[in-house]
């Protein structure tokens, strides 16, 4: 079977099944979410397995230490995974609900939330996205066909293995989760070419992915991920604050899209911020890359050019930069970010509205960490992924921004007065 009908077959089970999976409650769908959660906690062992077996091939194959951490699934990780479902089955289902109206014709009007019906999915090396995905599409009434990357094949499967389990057992159509095994660019790119069996793709991953879905798909794409994000240590900043959170936006987790990959410093506190940042991140063995300035301040770090500024690193790499105005680090932002995150480290009240007002991104932080911004941060539950486009949905993809809308008209034999 070449590459094209596999996955149009994978695509035609998943839009035969969405058609009950649609129209399921809120009980029975939430049922299904907790049964899932449960087979994940009793086939721990064989997810981790399969996992160990990615971990094993992506070392051999020279994978980042942080790409690697991305990969990697172990026993509380997937206590968390099923604590994230368990999240999404205390969310209010969006399907159904809405807002009525009459008109002055005599018509009744109801708009309400429906499923958007088959989501595709491609993603790199994170197989969590796997279960969040399904979970997230599921309690939406959608059905959803994963294409994951090659690092994490046989943990997704293993995945897969068990929701298809829990959809049977829940009286459910197995087609409503598909994964495509095959993660050649061929598979991506007929996954792209279904318009008409999937409804939407969602791509998540590097800028690579995102910009081949988005050039490529006849299917409507979300574009989704990229997260070169920044730090402004501005003058009137609180020195504890901002090495805190430039410790936790750039280390807690560096491979993920909202980690920051530049710092921006005012000059009027450079030469006191500066030092305490790499005695700071030492620990963590960042490699610092600075403007002339900044290399003037701190000693041993390599130069910083333009192409580390537009840099998403996912990785333990900094790019420093000391500007003379808060007006430079919002140019210097609105020039290299991707509309990800940003975020200030000031007492100045003026500056911050100024920052948050004048920068175009998703998210913008305020003495806070970009490290935020998560669909389980926001209240959302799991995420699907973060929007840093404009249309239809924008930031972490939670429940409704997997859903669209109808509208139910009802009257009493009027007739209809619009030209057109």
């Amino acid at each position: 079977m070449d590459i094209i009908t596999e996955v149009r077959a994978l695509c035609e089970s998943a839009k035969a099944a969405s058609r009950s999976i649609a129209l399921a409650s809120e009980e029975k769908k939430n049922a299904l979410l907790a049964k899932i959660a449960e087979k994940l906690i009793e086939n721990e062992t064989t997810i981790i397995e399969a996992n160990d077996v990615d971990l094993a091939a992506a070392e051999e194959n020279g994978v980042a230490k942080a790409m690697l951490d991305r990969l990697m699934i172990n026993s509380d990780r997937i206590k968390g995974i099923a604590d994230s479902l368990y999240n999404v089955i205390s969310l209010e289902d969006p399907i159904g609900k809405g807002e009525e109206w009459s008109r002055p014709s005599g018509i009744t009007l109801r708009r309400i939330r429906v499923p958007l019906g088959v989501v595709g999915i491609i993603y790199e090396a994170r197989p969590n996205v796997t279960v969040d995905s399904a979970a997230l599409c599921l309690k939406t009434g959608n059905a959803v066909v994963l294409r994951g990357g090659k690092e994490a094949i046989n943990t997704n499967k293993e995945f897969v293995r068990v929701i298809k389990s829990a959809l049977e057992e829940c009286g459910f159509e197995r087609g409503a989760v598909e994964l495509i095994t095959s993660t050649s660019r061929e598979s991506a790119n007929a996954l792209m070419s279904m318009r008409g069996l999937v409804d939407v793709l969602i791509p998540r991953g590097g800028k690579g992915l995102i910009r081949a879905c988005v050039e490529n798909s006849k299917v409507p794409v979300i574009e989704t991920g990229a997260g070169n994000c920044h730090l402004y240590v501005d003058r009137a900043a609180d020195m504890t604050k901002a090495i805190n959170i430039a410790v936790n936006a750039k280390c807690s987790r560096p491979s993920v899209c909202n980690a920051i990959e530049t710092l921006l410093v005012h000059t009027d506190v450079a030469a006191e911020f500066l030092p305490m940042l790499q005695v700071a991140l030492a620990p963590y063995k960042v490699d610092l890359r600075g403007c002339e300035r900044s290399r003037a301040i701190i000693g041993g770090i390599s130069a910083a050019t333009d192409e580390d500024y537009a840099t998403e690193y996912d990785d333990y790499i900094l790019a420093l930069k000391v500007v003379d105005t808060l007006d430079e680090a919002i140019e210097h932002i609105n020039k290299y970010s991707t509309g990800h995150s940003e975020a200030i480290v000031t007492e100045d009240k003026e500056a911050a509205d100024r920052f948050q007002r004048e920068i175009d991104s998703v998210a913008l932080y305020v003495n806070a960490s970009t490290r935020f911004t998560d669909g389980g941060e926001f209240g959302f539950g799991a995420e699907i992924g973060i929007s840093t486009q404009k249309l239809h949905v924008r930031g972490p993809m939670g429940l409704f921004a997997l859903t669209t809308e109808k509208y139910l008209i009802s009257g009493s034999g009027e007739k209809g007065t619009v030209r057109g």
